[in-house]
């Protein structure tokens, strides 16, 4: 008999189905840098292993067949006796050891102390193991996913980059901060859980020259909901924190009050790039606007963008403290790996959220500028970030210098599937130069 989630089984293949070992995995250390997509595909492949107490499960010096993980039971390492330093290793639920881990020959028996259960991952699929980024998509990534890419330090540390073709405006865009932050504390996340909401501050200017350090706190993990922290350093200062939540799907109560605003389907409207590709050969536009314009249209963005209600209007003349948007990724991203369809759009989340704030204030000759001060993010429903969203942005005031925005998105059903908000300095300058210090 096996005790499994508190209850006895002839067996665990009688309990155990993809899912459950997806979750089993998703404990495992060693891949808990993994994206569930990849875990989603190690179990698909995984082999039982049964052993009775005393049974040999490796020899010393002898092939292994590929990657152990323990399942169920207790098993021991036995060093040489040739080994002056001998040591008895005890091996439990989670622990892991073989090919590819301490090379083709292992250096010592591992013998099972009672009935073990072990899942075995074959040499042929070792690659399975290998860390590409958020998402482990086989083809080539978008954009977008090369710029949240993160190289692992520690267990809990990360490093990121700015690629030379993401988007910057002198800094480190601050969307890129947050999807970087969000990616890595998602991988410090048994896999069945997901981000619900996350809240961000930024505090100094990034700088697009040098990597960002992610470091990540893991503040609790209970059975439904995780809790994490990050902080991302540069040159040893912490220039972005955020806190995320984490949750198990679960059942429960649904309503929807909020509904979405009729609109222009986005396969009708103009892209963002179009748009100021007009505004730039505009002659009724002053050159210094044209000239700035022409540097945006330089800056590649992995994100498409349908402007709901374009019209002549200008960061030169007014208009309301609200703006409609269709967005996607460019680019199709990883089927079923929700990790990374969340950070994508959180990444998006920031590109002209603060601005709005500014709208009323605008006129001709007046340079002007949104400094994000926090952003925050509520996840309530499965989304892709490659296909369109509905971002409804509207500021209800600005007051003290600071400047409020909430938003919502919706998907082509009308699903409300995330809240935001954010609050910015709002400034009049005469000459906007990035320094990589306090942002106030």
């Amino acid at each position: 008999m096996i005790e499994f989630a508190g209850q006895r089984f002839d067996s665990l293949y009688t309990v155990m189905n993809t899912e459950s070992v997806v979750e089993f995995l998703g404990n495992v250390t060693l891949l808990q840098r993994l994206p569930s997509s990849s875990l989603k595909r190690i179990a698909e492949v995984v082999l039982f292993k049964r052993y009775d107490r005393g049974d040999y499960v490796v020899r010393e010096n002898q092939n292994v067949d590929g990657v152990y993980f323990l399942l169920q039971g207790q098993a021991q390492v036995l060093r040489s006796a040739k080994d002056e330093n001998c040591q008895e290793l005890p091996l439990k639920r989670y622990d892991f050891f073989g090919h590819g881990i301490f090379g083709d020959v292992y250096s010592a028996d591992v013998v099972a102390l009672s009935e073990l259960t072990c899942l075995l991952l074959m040499s042929d699929h070792r690659a399975l193991l290998e860390i590409k980024s958020v998402s482990d998509s086989e083809k080539e990534r978008c954009l977008v996913e090369d710029i949240l890419y993160l190289e692992p330090l520690d267990l809990n540390v990360f490093r990121g980059f700015t690629p030379p073709n993401a988007p910057t405006y002198g800094k480190v865009y601050g969307g890129q901060l947050v999807g970087q932050a969000l990616a890595a504390a998602s991988k410090t996340v048994e896999t069945m859980k997901i981000v619900h909401n996350f809240h961000s501050y930024f505090l100094l200017v990034g700088d697009i020259n040098i990597p960002i350090i992610f470091e990540v706190n893991r503040l609790r993990d209970g059975n439904n909901f995780s809790t994490r922290s990050v902080d991302a350093r540069q040159k040893g200062k912490t220039i972005f924190t955020l806190f995320a939540s984490f949750q198990k799907k679960q059942q429960g109560f649904i309503h929807q009050e909020s509904t979405m605003p009729h609109t222009p389907a986005p396969e009708t409207l103009l892209p963002r790039e179009e748009i100021l590709e007009r505004l730039v050969t505009d002659p009724l536009l002053p050159r210094d606007y044209r000239n700035k314009v022409a540097t945006e249209i330089e800056v590649p963005f992995p994100i498409d963008i349908r402007f709901c209600e374009p019209n002549h209007s200008t960061k030169q003349t007014k208009s309301p403290p609200r703006l409609k948007y269709w967005f996607r990724a460019k680019g199709k991203l990883s089927d079923d790996d929700q990790a990374l369809h969340r950070c994508v759009v959180a990444f998006a989340s920031d590109l002209l959220f603060a601005s709005i704030s500014l709208n009323p204030h605008r006129r001709e000759g007046m340079s002007v500028a949104a400094l994000s001060l926090d952003h925050s993010m509520w996840f309530h429903r499965p989304l892709r970030a490659d296909d369109w969203l509905l971002f409804v942005i509207v500021s209800p005031t600005a007051t003290e210098s600071r400047g409020f925005a909430t938003g919502k998105m919706f998907n082509r059903k009308g699903e409300l599937v995330v809240s935001l908000t954010q609050e910015a300095v709002l400034r009049e300058a005469v000459t906007i130069k990035p320094s990589f210090g306090a942002k106030l």
